[in-house]
């Protein structure tokens, strides 16, 4: 054994299993960046690289508050339209300002991802007092009036700065912004956000892929993130040894909010015509899809399922009609597959040195 490979074994558990964590996506992101440098990937396949990121950095999040905090939130989706439609404002208000299109989806996400903080903030501090069914309602309930919302907003740009017009009647349109001949509309209510410059990445997906990797394992490592899984796995212990339990709630779910967002406002900028619709129930079904595919609690699993979800569909897309059954069955052998102890017992085998690590330090 190589003086490398002994140090990485003297590390702890947590910190190998991290430190791969982040080794297997920077070899992932070389591999296709190679691949798509060389010509080696079609149009379908690019298209679909920046919405991969998107949705593990979602997983990943999600995972935060399902998986570790033990709550379910059927939300998600509503944070990731409030950084996207905020993110596409900011940026499309930036073209003259703000001319470097890197810079620009910058500060973007950083805007997405603090207006969904802020929203996650003031839904998740009356609504983290519920728990079970009643909190999954309630986000559920969140993430529709969120979209409602989306659809009764018209928002332009022109030399006096923006102009915001919530057309709650549903008579009111663009002309009522009052623009000057120079201004554009941004967001046109039930439309949606059209004429949008596209500027989203893949670098950028892999670096708020490697920032959320590195907020949410650092959280979870951290003495906040043990009171969490405390928290998680017994409040009523956790509340009586002194521990505040809405602090630490709002500290993951905010947290966790504020990452969907930045990953809302990438996934924005990627298409030039984006409608509420797109952040619906269903979207928020699908994140937790890959949660639970992937395992609660497990960022490997989050990620992985992320990417082998989102690249299904399209693989099964020349099945037509029968497309959406071959996925729902893949989706149930996978389950089964891997709740069989048989299978846990093979995977294992393959890992002798997690195993053999792992019961040393059991």
């Amino acid at each position: 054994m190589t003086k490398a490979k002994k140090k990485f074994f003297s590390l702890k558990k947590t910190t190998r299993i991290d430190l791969a964590t982040y080794l297997g996506v920077i070899i992932a992101f070389v591999v296709m960046t190679v691949l798509k440098d060389g010509g080696a990937l079609n149009r379908k396949t690019l298209g679909l690289l920046v919405p991969i990121c998107c949705y593990m950095s979602m997983a990943v999040s999600l995972n935060l508050t399902v998986g570790i905090l033990g709550e379910l939130s059927l939300g998600h989706a509503g944070f990731m339209s409030v950084g996207a439609f905020s993110g596409v404002i900011v940026s499309q208000s930036l073209l003259t300002a703000v001319p470097s299109a890197p810079v620009r989806l910058a500060i973007a996400m950083i805007v997405g991802a603090s207006f969904a903080a802020l929203v996650g903030l003031l839904v998740g501090t009356p609504v983290l007092r519920l728990q079970g069914d009643y909190l999954a309602i309630v986000t559920l309930a969140f993430g529709e009036i969120i979209a409602d919302l989306v659809n009764c907003l018209i928002v332009g740009y022109d030399a006096s700065g923006l102009h915001i017009l919530f057309n709650l009647s549903g008579k009111k349109t663009i002309d009522d912004l009052g623009l000057d001949a120079a201004g554009y509309a941004i967001i046109k209510g039930a439309q949606g956000a059209t004429g949008t410059k596209t500027i989203a990445s893949f670098t950028a997906g892999f670096v708020l892929v490697m920032l959320t990797l590195v907020i949410v394992l650092n959280l979870t490592r951290s003495r906040a993130g043990r009171a969490i899984m405390a928290i998680r796995d017994n409040h009523i212990a956790a509340q009586s040894i002194g521990l505040n339990l809405t602090k630490y709630k709002l500290m993951a779910f905010v947290t966790s909010a504020a990452l969907a967002g930045a990953a809302g406002a990438l996934y924005g900028l990627n298409y030039s015509s984006l409608q509420s619709v797109k952040f619906n129930f269903n979207t928020s079904i699908l994140v937790l899809v890959f949660v639970v595919l992937g395992g609660l609690g497990n960022i490997w699993g989050s990620l992985l399922s992320a990417a082998a979800l989102t690249i299904l569909p399209e693989a099964l897309r020349q099945f037509a009609d029968y497309r959406m059954l071959v996925y729902a069955v893949v989706l149930i052998l996978v389950m089964l597959a891997t709740n069989d102890p048989q299978f846990k017992t093979f995977f294992a085998k393959l890992l002798p040195h997690r195993h053999s690590a792992e019961e040393k330090e059991g």
